[in-house]
């Protein structure tokens, strides 16, 4: 079973978010075909969570995308520090933000227990 491509992954997550009531904008477009996504949740008091490509050891042929929390961004100056570094790893990478409803509100994607 092949991946889902990036643009239609992203595509499908906000089209999720949206129809829940809560807001979903992609930050920074990158690679349609097979750009990694990176995830950020913004809690209404304005804290973060950034989730992004679990290790591709992670995957098996009946998962689709696992992402996996990034412990160490916490506030937007550690994520503008951490995306200036990917970027210039990867400058093909997503952005994408999401607002949830409540703080407990179920993932609308995949992640590493």
């Amino acid at each position: 079973m092949s991946r889902l491509t990036s643009d239609f992954f992203i595509s499908a997550l906000l089209r999720t978010v949206s129809g829940r009531g809560d807001y979903a904008t992609i930050v920074k477009k990158g690679a349609s075909q097979a750009g990694a996504i990176f995830i950020v949740i913004r809690g209404r008091a304005g804290q973060i969570s950034l989730y992004g490509p679990a290790p591709q050891q992670a995957y098996s042929e009946d998962k689709g995308r696992l992402f996996l929390r990034n412990e160490l961004v916490s506030d937007d100056l550690a994520l503008d520090a951490l995306m200036a570094k990917e970027s210039r790893f990867d400058p093909d990478y997503w952005l994408v933000e999401l607002e949830l409803s409540s703080s407990d509100a179920e993932l609308p994607f995949s992640t590493m227990p």
